[in-house]
């Protein structure tokens, strides 16, 4: 099997949302605030599907049916997806698809006139190791303006949290073949002229947010919900 070290910034964004999905919504557990410090109000997190099964003494939730995932301005989408707790607090959380084609993962940066979109047939996050993992089919994508720019396909991309790196490995289920890894990046003056012209285009307002701007609404009949 291959590896290849890429651009961190690109998927460093992308799965830092599945890090963000996983690490704030399960059991619904809020860290105590800072008495000195004051910190940016968490955007709400909610979570939409068919069924919805939690367990305190297991530390476990576990949603199925059309499951979608919502917090600010990221959305997850898969058929079913496992959050648990272990004793020492560190959380891990699992996507993962029967019907659907894949797992999917958006997130919108408006502001930079940005969205990236990752998808692969299982979403994996670990708490402790502190890293993500896209599996089977892999591919994260960096969108300006609407325009594919950075684009990594592979069997499994992995994202490390905790020193910020990132590796993608081919094989047999890779999304490039035959089962490789393949990686396009942009050159850097292209992206900003990109950047420059979607300012432009928007008056050096932020990009509508197609998440923002279509909320679920909560208690949505046939739906189970956690907030």
């Amino acid at each position: 099997m291959n590896a290849s070290t890429l651009r961190t910034s690109t998927l460093a964004l992308c799965l830092g949302l599945f890090l963000l999905a996983a690490g704030q919504t399960v059991i619904a557990q809020t860290p105590p605030k800072s008495a000195t410090a004051p910190k940016t109000e968490e955007p709400d997190t909610q979570v939409l599907s068919d069924t919805l099964s939690y367990d305190d003494a297991k530390k476990t939730s576990v949603f199925t049916g059309n499951v979608i995932l919502t917090r600010g301005l990221m959305k997850l989408t898969s058929d079913r997806l496992d959050l648990r707790e272990d004793a020492q607090g560190f959380q891990y959380g699992v996507a993962t698809v029967d019907k659907s084609r894949y797992v999917f993962i958006r997130q919108e940066r408006p502001e930079n006139y940005e969205v990236v979109e990752a998808r692969g047939d299982r979403g994996e996050y670990d708490g402790k190791l502190n890293t993500v993992k896209m599996v089977g089919h892999a591919t994260v994508t960096r969108f300006i303006c609407g325009k594919p720019f950075d684009t990594i396909n592979g069997e499994v991309v992995t994202f490390n949290n905790q020193n910020n790196t990132y590796s993608a490995t081919g094989g047999p289920t890779s999304a490039a073949q035959p089962g490789r890894v393949r990686s396009i990046a942009q050159p850097r003056a292209k992206t900003d002229q990109a950047v420059a012209e979607c300012r432009k285009l928007y008056n050096n307002k932020p990009m509508p947010s197609s998440i923002a701007s279509k909320p679920a609404a909560p208690g949505t009949p046939g739906k189970a919900t956690q907030n």
